[in-house]
């Protein structure tokens, strides 16, 4: 059954609900799981995205929603000097993401220390998207509902210790989608809740032996706060 989001689209600013809406949305969602401030961000596109990012205005709903503004925000057509503002330089570049939606685009966060870290992800229409791939683990959700990602190591028994905390919480899984590298070496839980974890929760999680991080996502809960550049 469709929504009546689906019918008549989201709120936004801009002539398109895929190469805006969605773009902004889906930086959002990447800035989201990058966690920490970054000094450059660079945007690999591919398909109709590349093709015609200046004249949709793809390349400002990207960099708004990679400074945290939502989609409907009308700061969204300054976001170049925003990020001038901030300090945070950017760039727009041409991707191969051939195995991907035609409205595609590869996100990498620079910071003033650490390695880059990239969110591949698409707009597939109506504003909605699909993030395909962070940091280089499978992961395919599209953030619609509250959605833990925890990467680790792949040992036995870790799932059921996440879940258990979650359960102890009082939040019930809706989804949850595991891959990893090979056996016993790098994996990433992505886990789809009715509910949202809350930061405590999320840090007992982040605390398990050979958890690497842990990082809450919930574009709800982002509501009502224009940016957090």
């Amino acid at each position: 059954m469709l929504s009546i989001f689906d019918i008549i689209g989201p709120i936004m600013i801009g002539p398109s609900s895929s190469h805006t809406a969605g773009a902004a949305r889906l930086a959002r969602v990447a800035r989201r799981l990058a966690g920490r401030p970054f000094t450059h961000v660079t945007f690999g596109l591919y398909g109709s995205f590349h093709d015609t990012y200046m004249g949709h205005g793809t390349d400002l709903a990207l960099l708004a929603g990679a400074l945290g503004y939502q989609e409907d925000d009308e700061a969204l057509r300054d976001a170049k000097a925003h990020a001038k503002a901030a300090g945070i330089t950017y760039n727009f570049q041409q991707a191969d993401l051939s195995n991907f939606h035609e409205n595609s685009v590869e996100i990498t966060f620079h910071f003033s220390e650490g390695d880059p870290f990239q969110v591949i992800g698409s707009s597939i229409g109506g504003g909605q998207i699909a993030i395909y791939r962070v940091d280089g683990m499978e992961t395919e959700f599209s953030a619609n509902a509250p959605t833990l990602l925890v990467f680790h190591r792949d040992r036995r028994g870790i799932i059921s210790e996440i879940s258990k905390i979650l359960s102890d919480a009082g939040i019930n899984i809706g989804l949850m989608r595991y891959t990893r590298r090979a056996k016993g070496c790098f994996a990433c839980a992505v886990i789809e809740m009715d509910d949202i974890a809350t930061p405590q929760v999320v840090t007992q999680i982040a605390a398990l032996p050979e958890v690497y991080s842990a990082q809450a996502v919930d574009l709800v809960e982002q509501e009502g706060s224009t940016h957090a550049i």
